[in-house]
């Protein structure tokens, strides 16, 4: 079997389906939907459809609340804490994401954090949100399970815990940095263990401290952080920001939401945004941008280089080749949407 590629809409469409079989309200099912497949947009396919039947397996199990009162548990102004009521992540972000904006434009500056909410896919999606409406962005979140030991330990005590900046620039793709604070984000062991393929030296190491490339025996090791102990000491922040000032878990308190798809994850995650136009002319603060970055990917090369690239450009042209082309569905992939489907009495995604 080789490769398929469907249709944004019948992506968007499809997940619906399954989620509407399975009691989501239509209209959160097709928020979610559209959210999914903006990381298949923009090249996260660790997080998008791929995730769909692990999501259906969490619905069934009760671990997810169908009818949420997702709400504002405290508030400042430019500050609130959002309670998600256990819904699907990605409604909880879109709340998120809607108070930010509205809050930064009120404020100049909006911090906006939230507990109690699920796995939300690629980190990006909401960033580029926020820049999108001419604002920075900023996305910090708890991993939904801990993969990660800290610097020269074995205990498995920290997550992937991303981060995503955007910036909007003048005439050019948002500027947008979304990174695991890990090598390797584990959605790509998860796809790498389902294509069977083996990972790269430097993604995972095991108990003894030696590589680990069998994504199968993925269990039995630990993602490395970038930087080495850099990495460490960024997941270790990013997870007191996004879960312990949220009243969110983090630590020996995280949920493997792979493992048990009935326990509550209270997954914790924090979104910024920032007005330009509280710091000045917002016109020349993109002109700025794009001249800062201008000059980065026109500057010298080292001898095989062909291009520099800025962060955010692969994305942008990811997403416009897809959008024109459609999704990549990997066969692997393809027969266990069809199952999942087929369990909730839905039409196959390809037949």
């Amino acid at each position: 079997m080789t490769t398929k590629k469907i249709t944004v809409a019948r992506a968007e469409e499809f997940i619906a389906q399954v989620l509407v079989a399975a009691g989501v309200p239509a209209d959160d099912a097709q928020q979610v939907g559209h959210l999914m497949v903006c990381s298949d947009l923009a090249g996260a396919d660790g997080h998008g459809i791929f995730r769909l039947p692990a999501y259906m397996k969490r619905i069934k199990a009760g671990g997810a609340n169908l009818q949420p009162n997702i709400r504002v548990d405290k508030d400042r102004g430019a500050t609130a804490l959002i309670d998600g009521d256990n819904a699907l992540g990605h409604l909880v972000m879109a709340k998120s994401v809607e108070l930010a904006i509205a809050r930064a434009r009120q404020f100049g500056v909006s911090w906006i954090g939230s507990h109690h909410g699920n796995h939300s896919g690629a980190a990006s999606v909401y960033v580029r949100t926020i820049a999108e409406a001419g604002l920075v962005g900023i996305y910090m979140a708890v991993g939904n399970a801990n993969h990660m030991a800290p610097w020269g330990g074995i205990d498995l005590l920290l997550s992937t815990n991303p981060i995503a900046i955007a910036v909007p620039a003048k005439n050019r793709p948002i500027v947008l940095l979304d990174m695991a604070t890990t090598v390797a984000a584990y959605g790509k062991v998860k796809l790498a263990a389902q294509r069977g393929e083996q990972m790269p030296e430097g993604w995972m190491i095991d108990k003894q401290g030696k590589p680990l490339t069998d994504p199968q025996r993925s269990g039995e090791g630990s993602l490395l952080p970038i930087g080495d102990y850099k990495g460490y000491g960024l997941a270790l922040m990013v997870g007191l920001l996004a879960g312990s000032l949220n009243g969110a878990a983090v630590g020996k308190d995280t949920i493997d939401f792979n493992a048990s798809h009935e326990l509550t994850t209270n997954t914790g995650q924090v979104v910024i945004a920032v007005d330009p136009a509280a710091f000045g002319d917002v016109d020349l603060f993109l002109a700025r941008v794009t001249q800062v970055v201008e000059d980065i990917a026109q500057s010298r090369k080292l001898p095989g280089v062909e291009h520099i690239h800025i962060p955010g450009e692969g994305a942008a042209a990811t997403s416009a080749r897809r959008r024109k082309e459609g999704i990549p569905i990997s066969p692997e992939l393809l027969a266990t949407l069809n199952a999942c489907a087929a369990e909730w009495g839905v039409a196959s995604l390809i037949t």
